[in-house]
């Protein structure tokens, strides 16, 4: 697991390889990513967008971009925090990725971002 955090928000990642999901002799790889989003902070925010960077070591890198996350923009109060799974398809078995999520807070409107740390994708096929 991966952590960060930014402006009092902290952000959690943690990867797993989905073998059963993938195909190798087909150059097909799927990830799948936890993340966790606390504020820390004493004011109540909202996510409204995100952006990622994907990189995949047999394509050259890709960014993805939308509003919220898997079809959310949670609002979080100080204290609480915000789960959510989503999936990476790779060509090979070893890339990374990173991001940043827009924020807003809601007392006065004003947006900022939070860095996603960076993580790796790693399929276990390769240490067997």
């Amino acid at each position: 697991m991966v952590t960060t955090v930014t402006s009092g928000i902290q952000v959690s990642v943690e990867v797993t390889y989905q073998a059963e999901f993938s195909s190798p002799h087909q150059h097909h790889f799927v990830f799948t990513y936890k993340v966790t989003i606390e504020n820390k902070s004493n004011q109540t925010v909202q996510l409204m967008s995100r952006r990622w960077e994907i990189s995949d070591a047999a394509e050259i890198k890709k960014i993805v971009e939308g509003d919220g996350v898997v079809g959310q923009q949670p609002v979080l109060e100080p204290g609480e925090s915000h789960s959510y799974v989503s999936g990476c398809n790779l060509k090979s078995g070893l890339g990374k990725m990173k991001g940043v999520y827009f924020m807003e807070k809601l007392i006065d409107g004003s947006k900022f971002e939070v860095v996603i740390p960076e993580f790796q994708m790693i399929a276990n096929y390769f240490y067997n």
